[in-house]
């Protein structure tokens, strides 16, 4: 494949840059600092006027039909820029794995809303005690009539208190093996029986802990066949997984950069040391990222080749962030808005944020095990017995 960007997509990164500059506001900016959403509605509600939320969607869909370079440079420029973007990507997930396995009432009901930038979605699949292993799950969808009925606790819902709805896994066949027996469901938050409780993280961003309470949803909430939730989450992941984290790297660059032109230090070159190896780092992870991007026509939507992107972007922006943060001294510590931070504090929240990059979408080794066994053909490892 060609890597190089045409002038139409050199052209769109000049729009979207002035798209920033115009609405990436200091009101924004404090909005999104105050309540740790990385999201505002304002925000994207103008991306979407834009017609770059589900920009890739066909036009029926709602969407523009832009090919996905062009969309992975929407994306790449707001988040280097640090717009508030977790709405949009979240969302867009989860109206992938509509588009793919929804129903044409679910489809024609929810892609458009999202493109206008009217429906906000979540991911509802993590559980307390269940760590990365997302089959473990105890959240129960009972049948009740034409309906369900959900009862159970999912942690880390990032949005959960924003969203309109939560793409969520249920085991609706408690005595089918561990990865049968689950079904997703779209679960409005206005639910009777819905509530979200924040969780604080070390970056300053709001996660949820969500409850489910006797919240009763029609048939039409649930998301493919009854059974099939493991494989649907999965086409979702294929999603969630690829060089989103290429732009962070970028953010950490330009703002070591930006620091090394405004400080006197005596070690120049083992500075420009740590600040190449960031930079070929970002390089890699936009390239892994494009490739993964590509790959996602595919009939397994470029599952492994976002798992490797995924993998090496969020270990590169731990590794360079802590090098570089390193390279500031005391500076470094100070956060955003202290006199003296090292560039602002852009570095040391960009080391913060790193810390639970490798467990978002999976953590690094589940990953790499994911590699190993779909690109390189190894078997499944087996557990050493205890000593």
């Amino acid at each position: 494949m060609d890597f190089a960007a045409d002038r139409e997509t050199e052209s769109l990164r000049a729009e979207v840059r002035a798209f920033v500059r115009e609405h990436l506001t200091s009101d924004v900016r404090e909005r999104v600092a105050s309540t740790g959403d990385y999201h505002d509605r304002e925000f994207h509600t103008a991306l979407a006027e834009r017609g770059w939320v589900g920009a890739h969607w066909t036009v029926e869909e709602g969407g523009r039909g832009l090919d996905r370079a062009k969309t992975d440079v929407v994306y790449e420029e707001l988040a280097s820029a640090g717009a508030p973007t977790e709405g949009l990507a979240i969302t867009q997930i989860v109206g992938e794995a509509v588009r793919r396995v929804g129903t044409a009432e679910q489809r024609e009901r929810l892609l458009a809303p999202i493109c206008r930038g009217e429906l906000v979605l979540a991911l509802g699949y993590t559980e307390p005690g269940s760590g990365s292993d997302l089959a473990s799950v105890r959240t129960r969808a009972a049948r009740d009539g034409a309906g369900w009925v959900v009862d159970g606790q999912k942690i880390f819902t990032t949005l959960g208190n924003v969203a309109d709805y939560v793409f969520l896994l249920a085991r609706t066949d408690p005595d089918a093996p561990k990865h049968a027996g689950l079904t997703t469901f779209l679960v409005p938050t206005a639910s009777a029986g819905f509530s979200a409780a924040p969780i604080l993280t070390l970056s300053g961003q709001r996660t949820n802990v969500t409850y489910y309470s006797g919240v009763r949803v029609g048939d039409d909430a649930r998301v493919g066949e009854v059974g099939q939730g493991w494989e649907i989450v999965n086409v979702a992941l294929a999603f969630e997984r690829g060089g989103e984290f290429a732009a962070q790297l970028r953010r950490l660059v330009d703002a070591a950069v930006a620091w090394g032109h405004d400080e006197e230090r005596g070690d120049e070159t083992r500075f420009r040391g740590r600040l190449g190896r960031a930079v070929a780092s970002a390089e890699v992870s936009r390239l892994l990222g494009v490739r993964a991007s590509w790959s996602r026509g595919s009939a397994e939507a470029g599952a492994v080749e976002g798992a490797m992107a995924k993998v090496y972007g969020t270990e590169a922006l731990l590794r360079e962030s802590r090098s570089l943060l390193d390279a500031t001294g005391v500076q470094g510590v100070r956060n955003r808005g202290t006199a003296g931070a090292a560039a602002g504090g852009e570095l040391q929240h960009l080391y913060r944020e790193s810390q639970i990059a490798t467990i978002y979408g999976g953590t690094s080794e589940v990953l790499l095990t994911l590699i190993a066994q779909q690109r390189l053909g190894l078997p499944r490892g087996r557990r050493r017995p205890p000593p």
